[in-house]
């Protein structure tokens, strides 16, 4: 008795914690059944896991400012001035593209800098702040130049789209972004400082741990996050544009807080918003090549934060009880 009623808690803790990775397996088996060879093709995989580098170098970002408990809404404004100014002063102006770049990182730097000066020092709610800096910095880049800018220097889009085993070398910088971040938050004492600033920064304060600083650099570290996913965005456009970055803010929280629900299950965590994107995006391109269009999109990534969020919290008073 008790040892089939261990075996079923362990069974219902499994399905809990990679409950996502096996609906992943699901879709991907649903699809090719629905589908056949146009979804199970090697081409449509490396679709799938080729487009999202950007998306999920945005997520990471957006990811380090909710374990701490900061929601970062400028993403896609910085991530909008990082494409415009690549843009603008490697094609308008003549600059090198190395310096381009670097400018485009120092404006995510600087950014972020400013949030955390709101939010720590007139004590305004980051959503509120991160919000209104958001909407300011697309406007800007609008500003910068308002229509496309093509022929960005081809050694981006190298640096981006060359293939290494089928896949964008954009995918593996976002997924050594992944290893790194999850070795930080998993084992290194700064990644338990995040953890603690985000469950209760009152105790954390007591204990000695610098939460000003911790929030602060979360801040930045999302602006900075931001702006790189606007450099790899414009690699593989090979062109800036200010409207490229504006489907992005959506996408980004559905996969963070699907994220939760899987591997680390109720936490923040690299690997779950990793394995969300992806299962986020099979989902899309299996309706897509069913037949469905446009709308779909918006629906999947809705749809998904708003089950996302709901399981968290039923995870979350599981765990108290």
């Amino acid at each position: 008795m008790d040892t089939s009623s261990g075996t079923r808690e362990s069974c219902f803790a499994f399905i809990g914690r990679y409950g996502v990775v096996l609906a992943w397996g699901v879709l991907i088996a649903l699809f090719g059944v629905l589908l056949g060879p146009s979804f199970l093709a090697v081409s449509t995989f490396q679709t799938i896991f080729g487009t999202q580098a950007v998306l999920l170098i945005l997520a990471l970002g957006l990811l380090v400012a909710l374990v701490v408990g900061e929601f970062d809404l400028s993403i896609v404004g910085v991530m909008s001035m990082s494409v415009m100014i690549v843009g603008v002063l490697n094609v308008l102006h003549g600059w090198p593209i190395w310096l381009a770049v670097l400018t485009a990182q120092v404006s995510g730097v600087a950014i972020g800098m400013l949030n955390a000066l709101l939010v720590l020092r007139l004590g305004i709610n980051s959503m509120v702040v991160t919000l209104g800096a958001g909407t300011f910095w697309s406007g800007v880049g609008y500003g910068l130049y308002a229509t496309t800018i093509p022929g960005v220097d081809t050694r981006l889009s190298t640096a981006v789209n060359t293939r290494m085993g089928g896949l964008p070398l954009g995918f593996y910088y976002a997924a050594a972004l992944t290893v790194a971040l999850w070795y930080v938050v998993a084992f290194t004492p700064l990644g338990r400082y995040l953890h603690f600033v985000g469950a209760n920064r009152t105790v954390s304060r007591l204990s000695g741990i610098r939460v000003d600083l911790i929030r602060g650099g979360s801040l930045v570290v999302s602006a900075t996050l931001a702006a790189f996913a606007g450099v790899v965005l414009v690699g593989m456009l090979g062109a800036s544009t200010p409207s490229a970055s504006s489907t992005y803010l959506l996408p980004a929280f559905a996969a963070v807080f699907l994220g939760t629900t899987t591997i680390q299950v109720g936490k923040f965590n690299p690997w779950g918003t990793f394995v969300a994107v992806y299962f986020l995006i099979t989902g899309i391109t299996g309706l897509q090549l069913y037949g469905f269009s446009g709308w779909v999109v918006d629906v999947f990534y809705g749809g998904a934060l708003v089950a996302s969020v709901a399981l968290s919290r039923i995870f979350a008073r599981k765990g108290a009880r």
